[in-house]
């Protein structure tokens, strides 16, 4: 058995993204993400092979997808689903305090 707490052990003043699994099996990957004013480098986008299930518990963010023109808002409690191959960036994420997200991603 394994145990935590997703608000535990959040470092201050990171320079990048930090990822840390918190479970990993032949059909999923789940995934802590903890954010300080980090964003996607201008002109990168994700294209993942999995798709991407993804909730926002702390902080704020804001997901552009290919082809929109605005970006997608999150607060705590959005949740966004990301299909397989669905260009996406992230265009900002809260400086100044730590955004937390839980991410699942998994194959059909």
């Amino acid at each position: 058995m394994r145990t935590g707490n997703l608000f535990s052990e959040i470092p201050d003043g990171l320079k990048k993204e930090v990822f840390t699994t918190l479970l990993k099996t032949g059909a999923f990957t789940l995934e802590r993400i903890v954010s300080t004013g980090q964003a996607t480098p201008p002109g990168q986008w994700y294209d993942q092979e999995t798709h991407e299930w993804v909730i926002l518990l702390k902080g704020r963010a804001e997901l552009i997808f290919e082809g929109q023109k605005e970006g997608y808002s999150l607060q705590p409690g959005d949740y966004v689903h990301i299909p397989a191959h669905q260009r996406h960036r992230v265009e900002w994420t809260e400086a100044g305090q730590a955004t937390l997200w839980l991410a699942l991603h998994y194959r059909d």
